[in-house]
Formats: structure tokens, C-alpha cells, sequence
């Protein structure tokens, strides 16, 4: 039976002295007793014992055979023979003839070894073994049949089995009966080195029957219905692989070439056609066996013998019913062998053949079964499929070749008809084999298509790889990756891996890759299946050639329509329930085919194919350089081309024009293209020029005009609105009709003056203002109505600046800037400043104001970069504008005006900051609930009231209910609170008014608090560009009393921390830390002392870190600039009573926070300061009521001495000689009030021996012991001890 031990045999060298009687008396008692068991077995079980029997039975015969033929030897004979042959443990023992070859044993073992030589080495040497063994066995057949023919006897010859095998030794017998054994088992390598040795052993010896092994091969490896498990499965297998050694061996293929009449080709045909019904595993290996046999095999052959064979006939008449991929495998392979045009395939191949033929959509829906019938062997992929693509890729190949050697007359011709009929073939294969059958299927038949797409793209031409990446297959894709969970999700993910591979630095695969994965997934296949592959892909394109090939196909995509199909994608057929696409919405956008989504993909990923062209000119020399700017410029022309005719015209007659001047056709898609998508491609033009702007600083070398994107844009717009079939795409009002001709005009203009001009400021002025007329004017494109006041205004600004502009061409540009207010009012627009003209500056500032609130990030960069070559001709009145803006916050109303639309409209008020202020920074330090009582809350007022008037005063703080906050100041209402004047109200209105108006157009969640925040973070970035170019400038004066109270301010609750930052960041690096700071006789005094007190309040008073620290700040620089005036000490005098103000509120106040070392910093910074502060301090540290605060100022007097000590001795000596008595009336308090604290014990006595010691080093040592009393005298003596021996009497 199946896993017992045969009875261990280690007979080597067979007994002569055995008789035949003897072997049949052994052997009947064996049937006796299987006899008798043989009613209790089972079936299974009686099959297996009678196996064993025969096995006996060749034994014995084996034995008896070898014994005959041993002649007599002596006994040393017998001893050398036997030493010779070592007795090997085995399953059945092998007879050896001792005078003659033998077969070893051990060959059977090697051809079971792991290693693949050892196997090899082992078949030779069976081979040669058993080749020898049949020499001596026919040598010696002869001789006994030509002593049987001399009468000498009886043959002596054994009773041979009825095998076939009757003219071969019983070695070699047993041998083909040991391999066919051999190739059933289950071990490891077993079945591959027993066919080799047997394949080896028929093809060697002739005299074995290869009919007779083809019986054997069943009898031996019997296989019924009612097994199952391993066993049957090995000897299906060894059948398997016994037919195989047959056909390798040549034998069968030779035998036929012998005797053509023979049936040994079709007997084996249909020997191994039924082994390959029983099993579906076997199938394909049958198939393939059958053709391994073909190979060697002439066409009249396989015609005849194969093809004609009925079991082949009926396996192929009945495989395209049941989906049999192993028949039409066969069928495919017979036929590109014989290339037969004959009925003999059934439905499996066409009639004619051909490659078009079989690829028809009719042929491939017959024979659908077929192919999905193949995922049956997954993971691995059935053999059709590789004939089948190598026929698509071979037709493909053979087409091209034609097309190669044909004559150039008809070359386009067929090429074109070549290509066409190679795409149909694929096309077709594509819809109804991967589409249809596979996708629609199940997960393995899913897995199945990609593995073939997979397979078939790295050897597909670009042009085909747009075929077979069809929109089911994307759709597919996303479909899986767009779920973790799915069960196909690895596959998918080791698909797009194995595509990103495939690609490599293939620009042409590359392309047809980002095409078809963002055609079919409306530009949303990163975003769907969570990955960045469209984005890697793109990044593959360093160089300008490469890009500019990306981003023409992009645009191609755009234009043409036929790309952007609207292709049915149900979602229900390519979907399970384990692989759901993303939310309902996703579903819905890609079942609709919006175009729309792929354009505006389009439209934003071309400028990131530039930004791959980044330029470096630390990696690259100057040459280099120009030729990385003349591509980049060469790539940014092709890009604004296209936005600028998708976004600013439309064709009025059809959707082609060419430009007879510029030499090039223009195109638009057939559908219009909608208004949000023309705004994209403004807004990506305008993106453009900022870029282009910023690259100018890199240019190395080059004719400017060349690499002026500014002014090919401007020639651009000039020559198409030329073009009579051309037109914006949308009618100009009369307002912004007036302004775009207008900045066209004086665009030119200053173009041809700035290169009159050459190098220098005035042409970097008129260059970025060049620049600001362009964004301005494709802001009038981009919204009507709103935009021509500006432009208006910027022309004015253009003459005022340069009047050589003015003079060259005043008939096409606008009026003098004196005419501007009655220009204004004809147009519609609001008069800036009724009493009079403003500077030409402050015209330019408020129209910077106007425009910052909602234009783009384009447009601000512009008008930073014209801000800044403008910014020391700001004058004051400019400056303030910004500053208030920042002060500005979205409020309720703030007046009632006589407006009808009051009520609709909400109003801006210009709150007074010193509320908030105080109550943001002005606490409890015990206790945070606490309210200010009303003398503090007067003294908060005033102290963080940073208006710009410079005069002291007094603010009633009160509650409101959410109404406006009303502060007094001489009877007038809280607007001019903060210095702000009518003219400048309704200056500010109107930007914050714009703000509200569009209200209801905000995008996404952006709110008129954003909007608003947005703007002021945009007039800060003005203000920082301002103090870094005038940092020494007096307005840097304004700029702090406006940002710091902004700062303090926006440490309330509801402040934004992006704009706490960056007021933050220039407070500390453009004022604090800047190299200059204001100076002179212009900044006045009492201005300062203004703005001291106010930052003493906040240092001391304010409980936020960051606002303290400004505020500290704050002081070291205003006191700065008070040293660099040269004051008299009168006017010093004023200064020091902030100070003194502050160290009161210390040290009766427990709400003061003041830290004690930021007054030893100024001490230390300013001495005078500290000497000014010396006695005010001996006379206060004595009353101060919290010991923790008395110990601390005593360190703030220890530090007044040593700071005026080290700088001026003489001022020390005087000072301290005044207050000599103070000094020694402290030392006494301190000393008679003891902390019981140890370290405050420490730090007491450390201040009186340090005032000793400085006593001493000043020479008052007999003045203060006439100031000492006897009870100080007893304390210093009891206390001080050592330190006081000096001052002893």
C-alpha cells in the first residue's frame, strides 16, 4: 500500500545454488495466504496487494534468471565477487553479474538530488550502465541460441512476463520499470531526474519497444475513478511525465520516420489527449507535449498523424463550447507550424487564417470562453497568452517592416493603413477579450487582465499604449485602488509599479501614460486612487525639449475633443462588493465625463511642467545658464500662447485660424469653453508673468528683448486682436474698453523708453510698472467693471513719473495729472482728496490699497516689486494710509450716513484699540477674575493709547453690550480717536467697502474676517519692504506707534496668530534690530516720551510673554534714539519720571508684572538712567510692602552702583554723596527687618557689603559714619560683620 516499507532486500550478487523449484515453492504460499485475505480487503486495498505480488514475482525471476547465468567459480572467486559488489539497502534488489557490467544502485538515489549536474551525471551513467548490461545480455542470447541450435539443451532462459520488453536484459528490465516508478513519487526533484534518466535510457537502447513502454506506463501508474488525493494526483503526473520522456527520447517522431504506416503517432497522440482530459491541470502540460512532439516532427506529420487524429478533432471541436484555453493554444501553435488553410480547427481558428482574421470582433466573441477559462493557473500566466500577444506585437512589428521597405510613393499610404489595421486588431482584442470578459468577471479574471496589460505594454508602440490603457481599464484601476480594503488592492498597487517601470525615461510612453490615466479619469486619478503617479510621471521631465513635448500634448488634450469622450464608465460592471470608487460624489463626476474637470487638470498642471525647469546658477556656468533660459523661455512662450487664446478669445467663424503674421494656427475646442475656465487660464497667465518676473534677477547674459516674457506677451495680444476673425471673449464695457487701450498704449510706450533709457533706476521703474499694467489689464478681462479705475490711475502715476512718456505720444495717453479729478468724476470714479491734488505717490498708494484686498498673488508680487523701487518717494500721508490699515477691524456701523443702502450694506468702524488692549493685556496676577479699578483702568488708558497725535489723553473705558465702542476726547466721538480724519475715512471705506460687497461671492469658506486679515497682511509685507529700504528714516516712528498697538491687539482672543507673527517679525528685525534708527533734530521729544510710557505700561502690565517682551524692546530702542539727540538734563528729566511711575505702580501695586532685570538691563544700557533712578529708589525700596519685591529692588540699587561706578566716578561720587543719608537709613530698615528666608537673608547682606565696599572705593567712608546712626552702627556691627570692620570706630 501507499506509504509502507517494502521488506528490506540487500541482495547484491544472486545465490547459484537457488532452484526454480524453490522460487515457486515461495512464491505459492504468498498467493495461498493473499488468497485468503482477499475476501476481508477492500477494493482499494486488494489493488495494492496485488501489486505487491508482481513485485515478488519479478524478484524471483530476476533471481532465478542471474543464478542460471552464473558459471561456477572457487571459493576465492566467490570471495573477490562478492567484496566487489557492496550489498546497497533498496527497495528490490539488483542483479549483477559478477564477471560482467552490473548497474549500481546509487544512480537511483543521485537522480533524485536537488542539484541539477548531479541529477544529469547520474542519467549518464544509468545510461551507459544499462547500455553496457544489454551488450552482455545480447551477446550472451546468441551464444545460448547457438548452443540450443547445436543441440546441447534447453534454453536456460527464465519464464519471461508478458511485458513487450522480451529482446532486453532484466536490468535494464527492471530499470524502465524502477524510472516509471520513479517519476510518480512526490519527492522533490524525484519526477525530474527519473523522466530525464528515463528519456536517457529509451533513446540509448533500441531494443526497448516503444509500444511496449507505452502500455507499461498505465499498468504500472494505475489511475481509476475512485481514487483521489496525492496518490492519484502522482500517477497522473508520472503518466505525465513518462509520455514526456518518450517524446524527448525521438523515439516515437524516429519510429514514424521508419515506418510512416506505423500508428505510433496517433496512438501516443491519443494516449496523451485522454491523460489530458482527466485532470484540468493536466491539460495545458498535454497540449505542450503534444507540441514538443511536433517540433520534431516534418508538416505532413503533424498534418496527418496530429492534426487528423480523432482524439485532437474532438478535443478541438468541443473547446471553444466549454472554454478550453489549452486546445486553442495548441490549435494557434499547430497552425503558425504548418501555416494549414483547412477546416480542421473547429471554431477555434478562422478559416482562412489571419492574424486580422482571428482578431475580428466576431472570431474573438466565439472564442471568449476560452481566454476566460485561463485564470484557472493564477498566479502564473497560461501559455495563449503568450502567443497571443506575441501575435498582436509580432503583426504590429510586421507592419511597420512593410512599411520600412516599401516604395516611397505609396510609403504614407501604407503606413497609415498598416498602423490602422494593427490599432484595430489590438483595439478589438482589448474591448472584447480584457474588457468585456475579463473586467467584467471575476477578481481573478480582473487580476488576469491587468497581468496581460502589463505584459503587452513594454512592447507596444506609444500610439498603441493609448489603446489598450482604455477607459474601462483605468475606471478598473481606480476602482480597486481606491479602496484599501479590495481584495485585488496589492495587484492594483504592483500594477501601477510595474507601469511607472515600464515607462522609465520614455518621454513618448511616458506621455501616453498621463494621457490616458487622467482622459479616463477626468483628471482626478492621483486624487481617486490616493497615490502620486500622474505627479511622479510628470516630474520626469527635467530639460526644456521634454517639457515642451508634455506640454504640447496637454495642450492637444485640451483643443481636441475626440480624447475628452464622454465614455459610458458603469461603475456596477467593473465594480464588486469589495472594491467600491470613493464617495457617491466621485462617482458621479466620473460617470458624467465632465470635460470641464479635465480641461482645468490641464490648465494647472502645465505651469508645474515648468517649474521642473528650475534654474541654478551656482550648478551651472554662465553658458549654461543662457541656454537653460533661452529653453525655459522657449517652454514659457509655448504656454502663454495657450493661455492667452483659451482664455482671452474666442473664433468667430469655426475653431481654426491661422496667423499669416506669426506663422502659426490656432485652435479651440469645438465645445465653448466655460467662463470659470477661461478665468483659470487668466489667472495661470498671470502666474506666468510673476515667474518670469522672478527669473529676470537670473539672467546672465542674452538680448533682453528676447527674454522679456512681458513684452512677447504684449506684441502677442496686439497681433491676434488683429486678426479679423478673432475677438475677446467677451464685450468690453465702455469704462474697461477706454482702460485696456489705454494700458496697451502706455505699456508700449514704456517699453520703447526703457530701452531708450538702458540700465538704471528710472529702467527698473519703468520696467515693473510695465509689468503692473499687464496684470492690471488682464484683471480687467478677469473682472468686469472693477478694475479700469486702477489702470487709469497707474497711466497717471506712468506721466507723472516720467513726462518724457507724456511728451512723446499725448494724444493716446490719458490727461495731466492736475485733470485727473474731473477725468474721474466723467468716469464715474470717486475723487481721492477734495481740497487738492495728492502727490503723484500717494495716488499710487491708494490705488495699491484698492487693489490689494482681492486681486491674486501674481498681482501682489508686482506691486510689491514697483513698491519697492518707488518706496523712498513715499511721503507721509501714503504711509499713514497703510498704517491704518492695519488698525482697521470689520465692525458693526460705524456711522449713520444719509445713504439709502446704509441699512444693507454693513459699515467699518476704526475702533480705538486702547479698549482691548487694556483689557488683553492689563490683568491680576493673583487672580485673573479680578476687575482693574477705575484709576487703573485711567492709567492703562493712557498708557497704551499709541495714537499718532503725540498729545496725553484721557479715555473713559466702558462696557458696551456688542454695540460700538465710544471713547471721548474732547467731547468728539471715538473716529478721531486714533488721528484719523475725514479724508482719511473715506479713503479706507472704500477697500473695506469692497470687501462686503462681495460678500456673497466668497469662496469655498473664506469669510470678510479672512478677507480683511488677508489684506492686512498684505499692506504689512509694503511696510516691511519700506523700513528695510528706510530704516533710518523718522516715519519709522509712525510705523511703530501704528504696529505696536496692532501687536498688543492681536492677542486677544479672537487674533489671528499668522498676523501676530508677522507683526512680531518686523517690529523685532525691521525696527528693533534694524542697523539705523531714527535721528536728528526732526524727532521731537515729547513724541518719544509718549511712546516710552506706553511701552513701560506694557512691559510692566502686560500678561502676555511675547507683548512684554516687545514692549522691552521697545524701551532699549526709544531710548536709543533719545541718547542720539544729545538732550540737557532738563529735558531728561521727563524721561526719568516714566520710570519713576513705573517703579511706584512696582512696588505698592501687586498687579504690576515688571520684571526687575529689564530695569537693570536699561541701567546697565543707559547709566545716566540709573543715577537719575538712584535715590528715587533708596527712598522707595524701604516702604515697599512685599519683601519678595524690597530684595529685588535692593539688586536694582546694586546694580545702579556698579553701572555708575565703572562708567563715571565722578558722577557716582556726587550722587551717592548726596544720598549718603538715604543709603545708611535703608541699610537700617533692611537690616532691622530681616526675611526669615535664609537666601533673602544672603541677598540683603550681600547688598550692604557691596554698598560698603563701594562707600569705601569712592572715599566717603568718614561721610557715611557721620550719616550712620548708633542703632544702624549696632545693626551693621551685629550683621555685616567682617565687611563693617573697616567702617568701625
Amino acid at each position: 500500500m501507499a506509504g509502507k516499507k517494502r521488506p528490506p532486500t540487500a541482495l547484491a550478487e544472486l545465490d547459484p545454488a537457488a532452484s526454480d523449484s524453490s522460487q515457486d515453492e515461495e512464491v505459492k504460499p504468498v498467493k495461498a495466504f493473499r488468497a485468503e485475505e482477499m475476501p476481508a480487503k477492500k477494493k482499494k486495498k486488494l489493488a495494492m496487494e496485488l501489486r505487491k505480488q508482481r513485485k515478488q514475482v519479478d524478484k524471483d525471476r530476476h533471481r532465478q534468471s542471474a543464478e542460471k547465468r552464473k558459471p561456477p567459480q572457487p571459493a576465492a572467486a566467490e570471495e573477490a565477487a562478492a567484496a566487489a559488489v557492496v550489498p546497497v539497502p533498496a527497495p528490490v534488489p539488483v542483479a549483477v553479474v559478477a564477471a560482467g557490467p552490473g548497474l549500481h544502485m546509487n544512480v537511483f538515489r543521485d537522480l533524485a538530488s536537488p542539484e541539477a549536474s548531479l541529477r544529469e551525471a547520474a542519467a549518464e551513467a544509468l545510461m551507459a550502465e544499462l547500455r553496457e548490461v544489454q551488450r552482455a545480455y545480447e551477446k550472451s542470447k546468441r551464444e545460448e541460441e547457438e548452443e540450443a541450435a547445436e543441440g546441447d539443451g534447453p534454453s536456460q532462459m527464465e519464464a519471461e512476463k508478458e511485458d513487450g520488453l522480451d529482446n532486453c536484459a532484466p536490468a535494464v528490465r527492471y530499470a524502465i520499470r524502477r524510472l516509471i516508478r520513479g517519476i510518480s513519487s512526490s519527492r522533490e526533484f524525484a519526477r525530474q531526474g527519473f523522466a530525464l534518466g528515463l528519456a536517457a535510457v529509451l533513446e540509448s537502447i533500441q531494443a526497448i519497444s516503444v509500444e511496449a513502454v507505452m502500455k507499461l506506463i498505465p499498468n504500472l501508474l494505475e489511475y481509476s475513478a475512485s481514487m483521489k488525493g496525492p496518490e492519484a494526483k502522482d500517477n497522473l503526473l508520472g503518466r505525465l511525465f513518462g509520455f514526456g520522456s518518450l517524446a524527448r527520447s525521438g523515439r516515437v517522431s524516429g519510429q514514424w520516420a521508419q515506418d510512416k504506416s506505423s500508428p505510433i503517432l496517433k496512438d501516443f497522440v491519443t494516449e496523451v489527449v485522454q491523460l489530458g482530459s482527466k485532470k484540468r491541470y493536466l491539460t495545458e502540460p498535454a497540449a505542450a507535449l503534444i507540441l514538443d512532439l511536433a517540433r520534431k516532427l516534418p508538416d505532413e506529420a503533424i498534418l496527418s498523424e496530429i492534426l487528423e487524429s480523432p482524439g485532437v478533432q474532438d478535443w478541438f471541436n468541443r473547446a471553444a463550447n466549454v472554454g478550453d484555453p489549452d486546445a486553442l493554444f495548441l490549435a494557434l501553435k499547430l497552425q503558425e507550424r504548418t501555416n494549414v488553410q483547412r477546416e480542421i480547427f473547429g471554431k477555434l481558428l478562422p478559416y482562412p487564417f489571419s492574424p486580422d482574421n482571428f482578431f475580428t470582433e466576431e472570431h474573438l466573441l466565439s472564442v471568449a470562453a476560452c481566454f476566460k477559462e485561463s485564470a484557472f493557473c493564477l498566479p502564473r500566466i497560461h501559455s495563449i497568452w503568450h502567443v497571443i500577444t506575441d501575435m498582436l506585437i509580432r503583426d504590429e512589428a510586421s507592419q511597420n517592416d512593410n512599411n520600412a521597405s516599401s516604395g516611397k510613393k505609396h510609403k504614407k499610404s501604407k503606413k497609415s493603413s498598416s498602423s490602422e489595421d494593427s490599432k484595430k486588431n489590438l483595439r478589438n482584442f482589448c474591448e472584447v477579450i480584457i474588457e468585456s470578459s475579463l473586467l467584467l468577471s471575476s477578481h481573478d479574471r480582473k487580476h488576469l487582465a491587468f497581468n496581460i496589460v502589463i505584459d503587452l505594454l513594454p512592447r507596444l508602440s506609444p500610439s498603441s499604449i493609448q489603446v489598450i490603457l482604455s477607459s474601462k481599464v483605468v475606471l478598473g484601476l481606480m476602482d480597486i485602488l481606491s479602496n484599501s480594503s479590495s481584495w485585488l488592492y496589492n495587484a492594483g498597487q504592483h500594477f501601477l509599479k510595474e507601469l511607472v517601470s515600464i515607462v522609465g525615461n520614455d518621454n513618448d510612453r511616458c506621455v501616453a501614460v498621463i494621457i490616458n490615466l487622467q482622459k479616463y479619469s477626468c483628471g482626478r486619478f492621483d486624487s481617486l486612487t490616493k497615490t502620486k503617479t500622474v505627479k511622479g510621471l510628470i516630474a520626469k521631465f527635467h530639460n526644456g525639449q521634454d517639457c515642451l513635448y508634455l506640454v504640447q500634448n496637454l495642450m492637444a488634450l485640451f483643443v481636441d475633443e475626440g480624447s475628452v469622450t464622454d465614455e459610458p464608465s458603469d461603475q456596477s460592471q467593473t465594480t464588486d462588493d469589495n472594491s467600491e470608487v470613493g464617495s457617491i460624489e466621485d462617482k458621479e463626476l466620473i460617470g458624467e465625463g465632465n470635460a470641464d474637470l479635465l480641461k482645468s487638470w490641464v490648465v494647472n498642471t502645465i505651469p508645474f511642467v515648468l517649474k521642473n525647469l528650475k534654474l541654478k546658477p551656482k550648478e551651472h556656468s554662465d553658458s549654461e545658464m543662457v541656454k537653460c533660459i533661452e529653453e525655459k523661455f522657449q517652454v514659457q512662450t509655448e504656454i502663454l500662447k495657450f493661455f492667452a487664446v483659451q482664455g482671452l478669445f474666442s473664433a468667430s467663424l469655426g475653431t481654426e485660424v491661422t496667423s499669416f503674421e506669426l506663422q502659426e494656427k490656432f485652435k479651440w475646442p469645438k465645445a465653448a469653453i466655460s467662463t470659470s475656465l477661461r478665468n483659470e487660464c487668466i489667472e495661470k497667465l498671470q502666474s506666468l508673468l510673476e515667474d518670469a518676473q522672478k527669473d529676470e534677477a537670473l539672467d546672465v547674459g542674452g538680448d533682453i528683448k528676447s527674454n522679456d516674457l512681458g513684452f512677447y506677451f504684449m506684441r502677442f495680444i496686439n497681433t491676434v486682436c488683429n486678426i479679423p476673425s478673432v475677438s475677446l471673449f467677451r464685450t468690453l464695457s465702455s469704462n474697461d474698453d477706454n482702460a485696456f487701450k489705454k494700458t496697451l498704449a502706455m505699456e508700449s510706450a514704456l517699453f520703447q523708453e526703457e530701452r531708450k533709457v538702458g540700465s538704471g533706476l528710472d529702467s527698473t521703474k519703468m520696467h515693473v510698472i510695465r509689468y503692473l499694467l499687464i496684470q492690471l489689464l488682464l484683471q480687467l478681462l478677469l473682472h468686469p467693471e472693477e478694475y479700469w479705475e486702477a489702470a487709469i490711475d497707474v497711466i497717471i502715476c506712468c506721466k507723472k513719473t516720467f513726462p518724457s512718456i507724456a511728451q512723446c505720444d499725448s494724444s493716446s495717453l490719458p490727461m495731466p495729472l492736475e485733470d485727473s479729478a474731473e477725468d474721474s468724476d466723467e468716469d464715474g470714479s470717486e475723487e481721492p482728496n477734495e481740497d487738492g491734488s495728492l502727490e503723484f505717490m500717494d495716488v499710487l498708494v491708494q490705488t495699491f490699497l484698492s487693489l490689494l484686498p482681492h486681486v491674486s498673488g501674481p498681482v501682489c508680487f508686482t506691486i510689491e516689486q514697483v513698491f519697492r523701487v518707488f518706496s523712498d518717494e513715499i511721503t507721509e500721508t501714503g504711509l499713514l494710509d497703510m498704517l491704518r490699515v492695519v488698525k482697521i477691524d470689520i465692525k458693526g456701523s460705524r456711522r449713520q450716513t444719509d445713504s439709502d443702502d446704509d441699512e444693507d450694506d454693513p459699515r467699518v468702524g476704526i475702533e480705538d484699540d486702547d479698549d482691548e488692549m487694556e483689557d488683553a493685556n492689563v490683568g491680576n496676577v493673583d487672580d485673573a477674575t479680578d476687575e482693574l479699578d477705575e484709576e487703573m483702568d485711567d492709567d492703562s488708558a493712557d498708557e497704551v493709547d499709541l495714537d499718532q497725535d503725540g498729545s496725553e489723553k484721557t479715555v473713559d473705558n466702558k462696557a458696551k453690550d456688542g454695540d460700538d465702542t465710544e471713547a471721548t476726547k474732547g467731547g468728539e466721538d471715538s473716529d478721531d480717536s486714533d488721528g484719523m480724519d475725514d479724508d482719511a475715512m473715506f479713503r479706507i471705506d472704500p477697500y473695506i467697502a469692497r470687501i462686503f460687497k462681495e460678500r456673497n461671492n466668497l469662496p469655498g469658506s473664506e469669510t470678510q474676517q479672512s478677507q480683511l486679515m488677508r489684506f492686512k497682511l498684505r499692506v504689512l509685507t509694503l511696510l516691511e519692504i519700506y523700513l528695510q529700504r528706510n530704516p533710518g528714516k523718522n516715519l519709522v516712528l509712525e510705523v511703530y506707534a501704528f504696529l505696536m498697538p496692532a501687536f498688543v491687539k492681536s492677542h486677544s482672543s479672537d487674533g489671528s496668530e499668522q498676523f501676530r507673527q508677522r507683526i512680531g517679525g518686523i517690529l523685532q528685525k525691521r525696527i528693533f534690530k534694524a542697523k539705523e534708527c531714527p535721528k536728528g533734530s526732526d524727532v521731537e521729544l515729547s513724541r518719544l516720551e509718549i511712546l516710552l510710557q506706553k511701552a513701560l505700561h506694557l512691559a510692566s502690565r502686560s500678561r502676555h510673554k511675547a507683548v512684554a517682551s516687545a514692549a522691552q524692546n521697545a524701551t532699549f530702542w526709544i531710548l536709543k534714539i533719545i541718547n542720539s539727540k544729545s538732550c540737557s538734563k532738563q529735558e531728561l528729566a521727563s524721561v526719568v519720571e516714566k520710570f519713576h511711575y513705573m517703579l511706584t505702580d512696582y512696588f505698592n501695586n501687586k498687579k504690576s508684572r515688571l520684571q526687575i532685570w529689564f530695569v537693570k538691563e536699561v541701567v546697565r544700557r543707559n547709566p545716566w538712567v540709573g543715577l537719575e533712578l538712584f535715590g528715587f529708589a533708596l527712598q522707595k525700596v524701604g516702604s515697599t510692602k512685599a519683601e519678595y519685591r524690597r530684595v529685588q529692588t535692593l539688586e536694582l540699587v546694586d546694580c545702579i552702583l556698579k553701572s555708575s561706578v565703572g562708567d563715571d566716578v565722578s558722577s557716582a561720587s556726587k550722587v551717592l554723596k548726596k544720598n549718603l543719608a538715604l543709603l545708611c537709613e535703608l541699610m537700617q530698615e533692611i537690616l532691622t527687618k530681616m526675611p526669615e528666608n535664609k537666601s533673602r537673608r544672603q541677598e540683603v547682606r550681600r547688598f550692604c557689603t557691596r554698598a560698603l565696599q563701594t562707600v569705601t572705593k569712592l572715599n566717603l567712608k568718614e561721610k557715611f559714619q557721620r550719616k550712620l546712626s548708633s542703632e544702624a552702627y549696632s545693626l551693621c556691627e551685629a550683621q555685616l560683620g567682617a565687611a563693617f570692620v573697616p567702617f568701625k570706630e
